[in-house]
């Protein structure tokens, strides 16, 4: 069974989930406007929330216009603390080289996942615990399946 929570809302249209089992709800522009070639937009959902202590909700790109058009968001995922109650808006930008997009009023821009976070108690220390990966990173792991670099 999918956890619930209560999420107050002020919106023009209220969030959807598309299919049962959908992680992120789907938020539709509330403004027109062409994203040319390489531009970027903020552009308005309508959208307002009060999220309950505890937890953050994160703005992701959908995929279909990302593969299909190219376009995406600048700072993604974008986080909304609980704390905030401004409107969401959502920094798309066109990756697209060529062809321009055109946004209209209820197009389905990005979605919304809410989740529940923890609270970091940061402990400061001189050093930190071995582990398998250590200081690897930014592909160490390797590309292939048998985890040889190509």
């Amino acid at each position: 069974m999918t956890e619930t929570v209560d999420v107050l809302i002020i919106a023009p249209e209220v969030p959807s989930y598309a299919q049962p089992g959908d992680a992120g709800a789907d938020l539709v522009s509330t403004e027109s406007l062409r994203l040319e070639p390489g531009a970027r937009a903020l552009v308005g959902t309508g959208v307002r929330i009060a999220l309950p202590d505890g937890y953050a909700a994160f703005v992701v790109p959908r995929s279909g216009l990302a593969a299909r058009h190219g376009i995406s968001i600048v700072n993604s995922p974008g986080t909304v603390d609980a704390g905030y109650r401004g409107e969401i808006k959502v920094s798309l930008i066109n990756t697209d080289t060529e062809h321009a997009y055109d946004v209209a009023v209820g197009d389905r821009i990005a979605q919304l996942i809410v989740m529940p976070v923890a609270r970091a108690n940061f402990i400061p220390v001189e050093t930190l615990p071995e582990s398998l990966r250590g200081e690897g990173g930014f592909g160490s792991t390797g590309y292939t399946k048998d985890g040889i670099v190509a």
